[in-house]
């Protein structure tokens, strides 16, 4: 892998859940306050550079809709 991990959310596909929210051992997630199309609170990425690319989030959300990606 190369370069830093960037987080990327699906914002459509992402039902507020929080389960990445929760496992995140670094703290970079947290729920957001802007909905998406379906009225769901869409989770924000706040701390990036906080970010090791674990994938905990990516492999805990049961809708697909946050990965990650090397920059």
């Amino acid at each position: 892998m190369q370069g830093k991990p960037v987080v990327k959310v699906i914002e459509n596909r992402c039902k507020g859940c929080g389960l990445c929210v929760n496992v995140c051992p670094r703290g970079v997630l947290s729920q957001g306050s802007k909905l998406n199309q379906y009225g769901y609170r869409v989770v924000l990425v706040k701390e990036l550079n906080k970010c090791v690319g674990c994938r905990l989030c990516e492999y805990t959300c049961p809708d697909f809709a946050i990965y990650i990606i090397w920059s």
